[in-house]
């Protein structure tokens, strides 16, 4: 899902990250994974613009801290300068204002969301039922809820408490680099109280999260949106290329 006007061919990957730089690398090396090739010559051009000071976007839509907005429109602004013809945002909760910068920064941007709702619709046999683990503002504003009405599929969430005490600790302890086999635990716990509200699969809907969760942990498929993400790129650069 792609917001904003199409660029011409021979697209620059404009990373738009540092929320957090942990995550941001692990995306990277995720598109560089995700494209096929056997030389670097084969690899995507990309510009990683890293920006950790951007405020934390669930206390922005919590109303505890400043409004990330300025931050995000001035990284996009420098992927741009930098030769970037289309931009991803592989943070979850930064999706939540999208729109504000969508029509200002002459680029388009892949919606990671949006991307998400159309895998989960491809997937066989059908999706009726998600997880969502993810930040207590993604969740509050209702990013994944949206998407994925327009696709039919019913939402599942943790509870409150679980919602605090299992995924908003996950990923605290993820963005301070100290996740353990505690982080893990967690994170399953919570997961497997999805699974037992009927989940038939569990997205991982903060790029922390898959840092602390292995696939393997849980008993329905784990949704990665930064792999979504990375391979919907992959997808429009290659179809760009052959287009040309």
């Amino acid at each position: 899902m792609t917001i904003g006007t199409r660029t011409a061919t021979g697209e620059i990957i404009g990373i738009l990250g540092g929320m957090g730089p942990a995550a941001t690398a692990d995306f990277y090396a995720k598109l560089v994974a995700a494209t096929p090739g056997t030389s670097d010559q084969s690899h995507l051009r990309t510009v990683i613009w890293s920006d950790p000071t951007i405020p934390d976007r669930t206390e922005a839509l919590l109303g505890d801290g400043p409004d990330p907005t300025p931050w995000l429109l001035d990284g996009s602004r420098v992927l741009r300068e930098a030769g970037a013809t289309v931009i991803a945002i592989p943070c979850n909760t930064a999706h939540a204002f999208v729109p504000r910068i969508a029509d200002h920064i002459g680029l388009p941007i892949v919606h990671m969301i949006g991307e998400v709702a159309r895998h989960l619709t491809s997937l066989s046999p059908r999706i009726h039922t998600v997880g969502l683990l993810a930040t207590t503002g993604t969740v509050r504003a209702g990013l994944y809820q949206e998407w994925l009405d327009r696709s039919g599929i019913r939402l599942v969430l943790p509870d409150i408490d679980g919602q605090d005490r299992e995924v908003m600790t996950a990923i605290h302890a993820v963005k301070a680099g100290t996740h353990d086999d505690r982080t893990t635990a967690l994170l399953t716990r919570a997961a497997g109280r999805l699974t037992e509200q009927g989940a038939q699969a569990v997205v991982a809907g903060c790029t922390e999260i898959p840092l602390g969760l292995p696939v393997d942990a849980v008993e329905v498929p784990v949704v990665d949106p930064a792999l979504v993400l990375a391979r919907a790129l992959v997808h429009r650069a290659t179809a760009e290329n052959t287009a040309a």
